[in-house]
């Protein structure tokens, strides 16, 4: 396998895992705030935050190395139309991305809390999920623009 495919096969491996598990992630996170119970959203916490920091993390580290490393065994300026607008879907991405990781944590400790004293979860859980929901639309919308660019690799955008 020459270099090129090795990239593309990692490249498209991370993307997958990336958009793969953001989708568990928010599923089974809407899931458990459905049920309302404090040991259900504790006990998925968890494991979302650990599936976060495997998998989500290593894939955020990967996409950018392999996309600039597909870029330039492919021949392409670092610097055309779609590549800036990736780069800047990319830190869309992780703004979104990035405070969510804490809401989770913040979510998780607070179900944790209630499921240990067998309280409800606080009005400070309910904020922080309207922001874990509402920031996952911008990031989903950017991963599909991300998707649509590197398939179509437009010669102008601007």
């Amino acid at each position: 396998m020459d270099a090129f495919l090795l990239w593309k096969w990692i490249h498209i491996l991370s993307a997958a895992v990336l958009f793969g598990t953001g989708l568990g992630i928010a599923f089974f996170m809407l899931m458990a705030h459905r049920t309302g119970n404090p040991v259900v959203i504790d006990g998925v916490g968890r494991n979302v935050i650990v599936a976060d920091f495997l998998f989500t993390a290593t894939a955020v580290v990967v996409q950018p190395v392999s996309g600039i490393a597909l870029a330039v065994l492919a021949g392409y300026s670092l610097l055309e139309d779609w590549l800036v607008v990736t780069y800047a879907l990319y830190v869309l991405i992780g703004m979104c991305w990035l405070p969510v990781v804490w809401i989770q944590w913040r979510m998780q400790q607070f179900a944790q809390t209630a499921a240990n004293t067998g309280g409800e979860l606080p009005d400070q859980y309910h904020a922080l999920f309207m922001w874990w929901f509402w920031l996952g639309w911008p990031a989903f919308a950017s991963v599909m623009g991300i998707y649509a660019l590197m398939l179509l690799r437009p010669t102008s955008i601007f």
